[in-house]
């Protein structure tokens, strides 16, 4: 007995009919997050230039983040994220830990190695973001990027914990590796090969950036959604001050509330 072929266009209306399917199936079983929502501020407890703590923004960033370290239920309120880009604009973002400040601007520390530091190498642009969630509070910070001098990264290499300066050299960061066996392979033999030194020489790998901040963005949530916004840059070449929507700063810094 022959076999009576299967006419095509009856296999192809039976396949998107199953591809169909399962794509309905699939996004009903999708989580529903619409009605996931806080309380933020009240309008009450706005946040405009009135209550700026300074005109300087470093200043401002250092007040909210002395707010953040009182907080208790804040563990590390220097954890930032940080992004970068290839010098064809790809983006990549991580959380890292600031580990210092001061008027020159935020330095942060890693491997040289590392995917951020060789997208920085070929586009020295960064953006931060420092979130508070229990404070409903963020800072944005864009700038541009340069190496700490060595003697600052061996400086504060010699101060992190051992096992933190054994980590830096086993691992080379962002590289694939057959597993985490591997990396504690390399682990166990630096300890052996340490175990009499009580700190670890820095690898030439190994180091800071520091970031030079040019925007600045404090963000604090309502409830509402009608979020507090406010911006110190600096005046474009040629721009002109319109104090209708402008406020100076100090040195030459401005401030422009932005819309939510």
């Amino acid at each position: 007995m022959s076999r009576v072929p299967i006419p095509r266009k009856v296999t192809l209306s039976f396949t998107w009919l199953s591809t169909g399917a399962l794509f309905s199936r699939f996004f009903s079983q999708m989580a529903d997050l619409s009605g996931m929502r806080k309380p933020y501020h009240s309008t009450e407890d706005a946040f405009d230039i009135d209550h700026l703590v300074s005109l300087d923004p470093m200043q401002q960033f250092k007040a909210w983040l002395d707010e953040a370290c009182k907080e208790k239920t804040i563990l590390e309120p220097n954890a930032m994220a940080l992004a970068t880009a290839t010098k064809d604009g790809i983006p990549s973002v991580r959380m890292i830990l600031m580990k210092g400040f001061d008027a020159s601007g935020f330095r942060f520390f890693t491997n040289f190695n590392s995917r951020k530091a060789v997208e920085l190498n070929s586009n020295p642009r960064v953006s931060m973001m420092f979130y508070w969630e229990p404070l409903k509070k963020s800072v944005r910070i864009d700038g541009t990027v340069e190496k700490l001098p060595e003697e600052k990264s061996t400086e504060y290499f010699s101060v992190r914990p051992k096992d933190s300066q054994l980590g830096a050299l086993a691992s080379n960061q962002s590289s694939v590796i057959s597993g985490r066996h591997a990396l504690l392979s390399t682990y166990q033999e630096l300890q052996e090969k340490y175990a009499q030194q009580e700190s670890v020489p820095k690898p030439e790998y190994w180091g800071g950036y520091l970031v030079k901040p040019f925007v600045y963005e404090f963000w604090q949530g309502q409830t509402n959604r009608l979020h507090d916004r406010l911006r110190f840059r600096k005046l474009r070449e040629g721009e002109m001050l319109d104090e209708s929507v402008m406020h100076r700063g100090e040195a030459d810094w401005i401030i422009e509330r932005l819309s939510p």
